[in-house]
């Protein structure tokens, strides 16, 4: 396989209100990344846009989709179901353009078990605190508490994930954080040096999870 003939695919994910969706919206803006949209079945949120952020469909839809076997991945999340659908994200690669992924762990362990014929490179991304976590989520949900209570608890339990991906990326500053992706995928097609200090992300997730 020749990563300059065929494209790379690239996940991000993060326990919700780490930042991901921001990130990978960056990625594609500056790296030229076509963002893999998934189809959900929950609501639109009111700053997203349908067939651009998210595919909104039913429930009997998206199960038509799994008995027809059209999913690369798929999970239920928060009683929603979210999944990227094959077809294009093949197209994409093969025609040598870079596919960027805004997927859950989940997600994440079933497209690496489908072991595609594609450079693939992974990235948990992690709030530099509970604290500032709690901040972000209250912010984006401020009028339930409820859903931030519930996204707290479902935290403790994601970001047990991290040491199932390439990379661990802590997004205090958001620059920063970006940066420090983009430096490693360069390094990662380019087979160069990589910048990436493991034993201070375990310290870091001891911390998160203590």
């Amino acid at each position: 396989m020749s990563i300059k003939k065929d494209g790379i695919m690239v996940i991000l994910s993060s326990p919700s209100g780490a930042g991901k969706t921001t990130l990978v919206k960056l990625l594609s803006k500056n790296k030229k990344f076509y963002i893999s949209i998934s189809h959900t079945t929950r609501k639109p949120r009111p700053n997203e846009i349908a067939n651009q952020d998210y595919y909104f469909v039913d429930q009997n839809k998206f199960e038509g989709l799994i008995k027809n076997e059209e999913f690369l991945e798929y999970a239920k999340v928060f009683k929603h179901f979210y999944g990227t659908t094959r077809t294009p994200v093949i197209e994409r690669l093969e025609k040598g353009e870079n596919v960027i992924f805004d997927i859950d762990w989940q997600g994440a362990d079933q497209i690496k078990n489908k072991k595609l014929n594609y450079k693939l490179i992974t990235f948990f991304i992690l709030p530099p605190s509970k604290k500032v976590l709690f901040e972000r989520l209250s912010n984006r949900d401020m009028k339930d508490k409820l859903i931030v209570e519930e996204r707290m608890k479902e935290f403790s339990r994601d970001v047990l994930h991290w040491i199932n991906y390439d990379y661990v990326i802590i997004n205090d500053d958001l620059e920063e954080c970006y940066a420090k992706i983009n430096n490693l995928i360069e390094a990662e097609v380019n087979n160069g040096s990589k910048d990436y200090d493991k034993e201070f992300i375990r310290k870091h997730v001891d911390l998160l999870t203590t």
